[in-house]
């Protein structure tokens, strides 16, 4: 009878052994499925994160962006003013805040406007005009005072002349303002013997980022 009652005491001590071993290790599992969620979890959010800020630096957002151009403006001897400074040319599909009206170059919508004599009747988007400007285009712009005539002289000018194109911009200072890619100009009409000089050196001229790209199959208004 001893003997049976030892036997059966340590069975039960052996039970009871195996019990609070299975019970530690339901803890430990309990721990570490807790752990892992809460790595899971913030994997998700910094991924998340991430993400954002990817979105919003490969311009895939619908807020204004800055132009990343830095620099001032300096006049030439021939009256051109070229910018000094840095020109950002990343594609992007927001606004961009250019630090001129029109502006010279900077970070730009992936399509370009049409830019083959092209004339435009109403204001352009200039992210598009200056992806133009990227491929050799002289844009040829002007706001309400400028003289009927002297527009009318100047579309008729743009339409003969390739890589080119013309639009109103109500925000521009002068009345008639001639732009490369890097380098502007004001015109006092289209008599001004400065408009065939600006087109002869700029059109395509040494300061276009992409000679020979195409000014058709963009955007046509």
């Amino acid at each position: 009878m001893g003997s049976a009652k030892k036997s059966s005491a340590a069975r039960t001590a052996r039970i009871e052994e195996m019990r609070r071993a299975e019970q530690a290790r339901e803890r430990r599992n309990r721990i570490l499925t807790v752990a892992a969620s809460v790595v899971v979890v913030a994997g998700l959010v910094v991924g998340g994160v991430v993400l954002i800020q990817s979105q919003s630096d490969d311009g895939g957002g619908s807020g204004a962006d800055d132009a990343k151009s830095a620099g001032k403006f300096v006049t030439d001897a021939d009256g051109v003013r070229a910018w000094k400074g840095t020109l950002g040319r990343e594609h992007v599909t927001k606004s961009v805040d250019y630090p001129v009206t029109p502006p010279v170059g900077g970070d730009h919508n992936p399509v370009w406007m049409n830019c083959d004599g092209d004339v435009y009747e109403d204001e352009i988007n200039p992210t598009n005009a200056v992806h133009s400007l990227e491929h050799g285009a002289v844009w040829v712009t002007y706001n309400g005072d400028a003289p009927k005539a002297d527009v009318e002289a100047l579309a008729a000018k743009v339409k003969k002349t390739p890589y080119t194109l013309m639009s109103p911009v109500d925000g521009q200072k002068d009345p008639i303002v001639l732009t490369a890619w890097g380098h502007q100009r004001t015109v006092t009409g289209a008599a001004d013997p400065a408009v065939d000089a600006f087109l002869a050196k700029f059109v395509q001229g040494r300061q276009t980022p992409e000679p020979g790209a195409a000014c058709t199959n963009g955007l046509s208004k």
